[in-house]
C-alpha cells in the first residue's frame, strides 16, 4: 500500500480468542460484536469491528484509517518540518504509534483490567492470537521474539519484501508479526500499547513529560521484570534521556529483583525521597514477618503474592510448616517460583510450597486452612465497589486465625516530592488513617475478629507512618458461621 498525498489509508491490529464462549470477548473490551463503532482522532479515525463473532472463534479488529494532512497539521510546535515527507510516508498504513494511541484511547475500560460482569474472566489469561499485517521493526524479527517472547507469547515475525516481484531485491524492515498465548487480555492490550513504538524505535506525536507515567501505567505488571526493560524503556522515550532516568528509576521501585542494577528503594510508592535507613519496602515485609512469627502460624498463605519476595523469606524459616502463594497474574507466579527456585527443591521441601492463579475476590477452596493470611499492599488494587467480595472470600470463607493487611497511608503521600496523585498508577483508592480505621473496624466486628493497627516506616508526628498495618485476631470461642 501506498500514501497518497491527501488521501486517507489504514492500518490493521486483530486480536482474537478461542475462549468459549469466544464472544465474551465483547465484555471483556466493552465493544459489542454486533456493532460497527467509529471513534474520531486528531490524526484520524479508529473503527472497532468484529469480523467474526461465534462461540468457538471471535475476532476483534481495530482499523485506523489515518489522513496524512490532519497528521502533518496535528504535529507538535517543536516538531521537525521534512516537508512533503509530512504527507508521504508509511503512516497511513503501517503499525506504529498512532495505532498504538488509537489502542490504548479505544480500549481503555479493557487495559484497567475492569472486567465489570465478567470480572472473573477479565482476571486470568485466556487464549489470545494478535495479528498485525505490516509493522515497522527496526532490527528485523529478531527484535519482535526479544520482546514478545519473554512475556509467554509464541512469535511468528516474518518479513514483508520489497517488491513480491522482486524477491532478490529481500525484505523490507516491516514485518507480519503474529502472537500467540494465555495472556490476560488487559496484559495483551498494554503490552502492544507500549511495544508497537518500541519495534518502530519512533514516535509520531510530542513526548511530553507524562510519557513516564504512561509507560509506568501501561507496563506496570510486565515491564518491571521484562529482561530487555532498559532497551524498552530506551526506545520507548527516544532521545528524552531525562525521561528515560527517571523511568529506569521507578521501574526499579516496581521491581523488587533489581537490587543489582539500581540502590534498593521502595517497590510502590514512586518518586519516594531517598531513604537513609532499611528501605520501606524492606521494612514493611520485616513488619509482617515478625507478626506471623510472634502470632505462632505454622501455615502462611500471601495473597497476591507478587514475585514471591515474603514467601522466599517464610521458605527460609523452619517456623513455618506450609507456606502458600496465590496472584492473578500468572507472569507474577512464574517469577515467584524462580525466586524460590521450586524446580531445585527436594520433594520434601516443595511439599511445604504450593503457588496458584486465583483471584481474591471469588470464594477458593485453597484460600482456607492456614494458621495465617497476608494482604500487604494488595487492598488498594480492589475497585471499592469489589471491597465487600474480598472480606467475605477472606474473613468469611477462608478464616484464618490471624491476617494481616498493610495499605498506604494517603496522608504521608505530601512529603513524595513530585508526587501528584496516589503512589501506584493501578491503585484504585488510598485511605487516610481515619478511612482505614473505620474500614478494618467494620470488617473485624462483621466477621468476628479483634483488631490492631499499628505504622511502620519512619513515623511523621503530624501525618503518621507512610505504611498503615492492621492486624486481625479470630476471637476464640466465638461460634462458627
Amino acid at each position: 500500500m501506498t500514501s497518497v498525498l491527501g488521501q486517507t489509508e489504514w492500518m490493521l491490529l486483530t486480536v482474537a480468542t478461542t475462549h468459549q464462549p469466544a464472544t465474551d470477548l465483547g465484555y471483556l473490551l466493552h465493544k459489542h460484536p454486533d456493532r460497527v463503532q467509529h471513534f474520531e482522532q486528531s490524526f484520524g479515525t479508529a473503527t472497532v469491528f468484529y469480523p467474526e463473532a461465534s462461540n468457538e472463534r471471535c475476532t476483534v479488529a481495530l482499523m485506523l484509517d489515518v489522513d496524512p494532512v490532519r497528521l502533518a497539521r496535528s504535529r507538535g510546535k517543536g516538531s521537525p518540518d521534512f516537508s512533503l515527507a509530512q504527507y508521504v510516508n508509511d503512516r497511513p498504513y503501517a503499525a506504529s504509534s498512532l495505532l498504538a494511541v488509537a489502542l490504548a484511547k479505544v480500549f481503555s475500560t479493557a487495559r484497567s483490567g475492569r472486567g465489570g460482569s465478567r470480572q472473573e474472566l477479565a482476571d486470568r489469561p485466556i487464549p489470545l492470537e494478535v495479528n498485525i499485517p505490516v509493522l515497522p521493526c527496526r532490527g528485523g524479527p529478531p527484535i519482535a521474539h526479544r520482546l514478545f517472547e519473554p512475556l509467554g507469547w509464541t512469535v511468528d515475525a516474518l518479513p514483508v519484501p520489497l517488491d513480491e516481484g522482486f524477491p532478490e531485491w529481500g525484505g523490507s524492515r516491516y514485518v507480519r508479526l503474529r502472537l500467540a498465548g494465555q495472556v490476560r487480555l488487559a496484559d495483551a492490550l498494554n503490552q502492544l500499547h507500549v511495544l508497537l513504538p518500541v519495534l518502530d524505535e519512533s514516535k509520531h506525536y510530542w513526548q511530553g513529560p507524562d510519557e513516564v507515567d504512561k509507560l509506568m501505567r501501561s507496563g506496570d505488571a510486565w515491564l518491571p521484570t521484562h529482561p530487555e526493560r532498559e532497551f524498552i524503556t530506551h526506545r520507548y522515550l527516544g532521545r528524552a534521556g531525562t525521561l528515560r532516568r527517571e523511568a529506569l528509576a521507578r521501574l526499579a521501585e516496581l521491581g523488587d529483583d533489581l537490587a543489582d542494577e539500581v540502590a534498593p528503594v521502595e517497590d510502590e510508592e514512586v518518586q519516594q525521597p531517598v531513604e537513609k535507613r532499611l528501605p520501606l519496602n524492606a521494612q514493611r515485609h520485616a513488619a509482617v514477618y515478625q507478626v506471623l512469627l510472634g502470632a505462632g502460624a505454622q501455615s502462611v498463605i500471601d495473597l497476591g503474592c507478587g514475585s514471591g519476595q515474603l514467601l522466599d523469606r517464610l521458605v527460609k524459616t523452619a517456623a513455618f510448616s506450609r507456606v502458600a502463594g496465590s496472584d492473578v497474574s500468572a507472569r507474577s507466579l512464574q517469577h515467584a517460583a524462580a525466586r524460590l527456585r521450586l524446580e531445585q527443591m527436594s520433594e520434601r521441601q516443595a511439599d511445604r510450597v504450593q503457588l496458584f492463579h486465583s483471584a481474591l475476590t471469588y470464594e477458593d477452596d485453597r484460600f482456607a486452612g492456614f494458621d495465617a493470611a497476608v494482604l500487604m499492599e494488595v487492598v488498594e488494587h480492589i475497585d471499592p465497589s469489589r471491597l465487600e467480595a474480598l472480606e467475605r472470600v477472606v474473613w468469611g470463607a477462608a478464616r484464618p486465625r490471624v491476617v494481616v493487611v498493610t495499605t498506604p497511608n494517603s496522608e504521608y503521600n505530601v512529603m513524595y516530592e513530585g508526587l501528584t496523585g496516589m503512589r501506584h498508577p493501578d491503585h484504585r483508592f488510598e485511605w487516610t488513617r481515619s478511612e482505614f480505621a473505620e474500614w478494618s473496624e467494620h470488617v473485624a466486628a462483621a466477621y468476628g475478629y479483634t483488631v490492631q493497627r499499628r505504622g511502620v516506616g519512619e513515623v511523621d508526628e503530624t501525618l503518621g507512618a507512610p505504611t498503615q498495618m492492621a492486624i486481625f485476631t479470630w476471637q476464640e470461642g466465638r461460634d462458627e458461621r
